[in-house]
């Protein structure tokens, strides 16, 4: 199979470096937010929400874009060029890519001719992707890539069952067919570094399990995963799988450190509520080590007597300084300081949520973390409570403003968090220091997804036009 470049300079889309993009890149000004019907009754669209303070419409939905079908279950999005190509002068970042995890279909939206009122570029069918992909369904995570193309992770096959595989489209978002001849028991996520000739995928589980809402059952019937694998990036071909066992259950986010030159990163590990963090080895082989364990929280009045914390997802600085990650079910949001990316340091936390807040039903009696001891009261914002737990996040370049919404998939949303589903969900802003650390709630800030014109909506992935921290990948 042909090798790709991993060549990169600095003429093309986005940002030479990092450290460019960290010190030079512009203040976001509007968001594009994922906005899922959780009945399905309506077609899912895409909030173009004004994040500019300075503006008269701050913190509010300036537009939307609604898809052409119902039930997508619209879920992550990415950008059809980024700094990965930053050396190709005709690439520029102008599409905005909407893999759908239902549906098994693909958007792709114009952002570039307005992008305050973005329009459809182009709708791939499911149909033409599973005849062309050799079977690939329940689309996840969508990155650009070095070479111009745009890769698109996925969960399973058509008739629910799990396998990860990857497949690849041109620009003008035509399928050229599957990224690798290989494939694993369960997808999810990648994140992919040319320089030292890697890609890392994790996993979520089997579509037939996930769709329907979460089993203890299914995780001990092995039903969801636990291995993370390392591809050799120009051969497209597996080299190294660790699995994690308990120690990694339902291994989510990837995120490598944004210099390209560090061979190792991240990832969290939903279930189990750790934090995995890779290297490469002076033999050149890959080693994982938990790095940050959270204990489960011994409840009464609960579906379970333990609740998970539920690490959803993570996210680095883009100078690799400090790692924010979210517990959707205990309902906190946690910075840590990684410049010894080996030892994690805690620096400062914030409640935004979770199952066993005062006010619930739930009764914790240990299990907290050493910070906070005691479950302290939720705040609320410009009068509205917080419904479901912290879930998705995204940082502005200059690490200053991260930004929150709360639903993770609509199975489970429904399970977990049913208020969240009939009154909609959130989006909120915290301020950061990006030097010594701390978070503080921006009161000034609040999408209330349940006021939506046709009823309430679930938020969940966020993207910035001019690049964020979690799409952009340099080599």
């Amino acid at each position: 199979m042909a090798a790709q470049s991993a060549t990169c300079s600095a003429v093309g889309p986005s940002y030479s470096s990092p450290k460019e993009a960290f010190e030079n890149g512009p203040r976001e000004t509007i968001a594009y937010v994922i906005a899922v019907v959780p009945d399905q009754s309506r077609p899912d669209y895409l909030m173009t929400i004004d994040v500019d303070s300075d503006s008269p419409t701050y913190s509010q939905v300036i537009h939307r874009l609604k898809m052409p079908n119902i039930g997508d279950e619209l879920h992550h999005s990415g950008w059809n060029a980024c700094s990965s190509c930053h050396a190709d002068g005709t690439k520029l970042r102008s599409r905005l890519i909407l893999p759908c995890l239902r549906s098994g279909r693909l958007y792709a939206v114009d952002t570039a001719s307005n992008p305050r009122a973005p329009s459809i570029f182009k709708v791939v069918e499911p149909a033409d992707i599973q005849a062309r992909t050799g079977g690939q369904a329940y689309l996840h995570t969508s990155h650009c890539l070095p070479s111009g193309e745009i890769m698109i992770s996925t969960l399973g096959e058509p008739s629910g069952a799990g396998r990860g595989a990857f497949f690849l489209l041109d620009q003008d978002l035509n399928i050229k067919g599957p990224w690798s001849e290989e494939s694993t028991a369960y997808g999810y996520d990648y994140w992919y570094q040319p320089r030292h000739n890697v890609m890392i995928s994790s996993q979520w589980g089997s579509p037939k399990a996930f769709c329907e809402g979460f089993l203890m059952e299914d995780v001990i019937g092995g039903a969801y995963g636990d291995m993370l694998t390392f591809w050799n990036w120009k051969e497209r071909t597996i080299m190294q799988q660790i699995k994690m066992h308990g120690k990694g259950l339902l291994p989510l986010e990837n995120r490598f450190l944004h210099d390209p030159d560090q061979a190792q990163g991240f990832t969290g590990a939903a279930l189990s509520s750790n934090i995995i963090h890779f290297s490469k080895g002076e033999d050149a082989r890959w080693k994982a080590a938990i790095v940050l364990d959270q204990p489960w929280l011994k409840v009464e009045g609960w579906i379970l007597p333990e609740v998970p914390p539920l690490i959803t997802d993570i996210l680095l600085s883009l100078d690799d300084r400090f790692l924010y990650l979210v517990n959707w079910l205990r309902g906190d949001l946690a910075q840590y300081d990684i410049r010894d990316p080996a030892h994690p340091k805690f620096v400062s936390r914030l409640w935004l949520g979770g199952v066993a807040h005062p006010g619930t039903s739930v009764k914790v009696k240990e299990g907290m973390p050493e910070d906070t001891p005691t479950f302290p009261e939720l705040p609320e914002v410009q009068g509205h409570k917080l419904l479901g737990g912290p879930q998705m996040l995204q940082l502005s370049l200059d690490g200053k403003r991260l930004y929150v919404t709360n639903s993770l998939f609509t199975a489970w949303d429904q399970q977990f968090y049913p208020d969240m589903c009939q009154h909609g969900s959130y989006m909120l802003q915290i301020d950061v220091d990006p030097v010594q650390g701390g978070m503080k709630l921006n009161h000034d800030f609040y999408i209330d997804c349940g006021a939506e014109p046709d009823g309430p909506v679930l938020a969940h992935e966020i993207r910035f036009p001019t690049g964020d921290s979690t799409s952009d990948i340099w080599c």
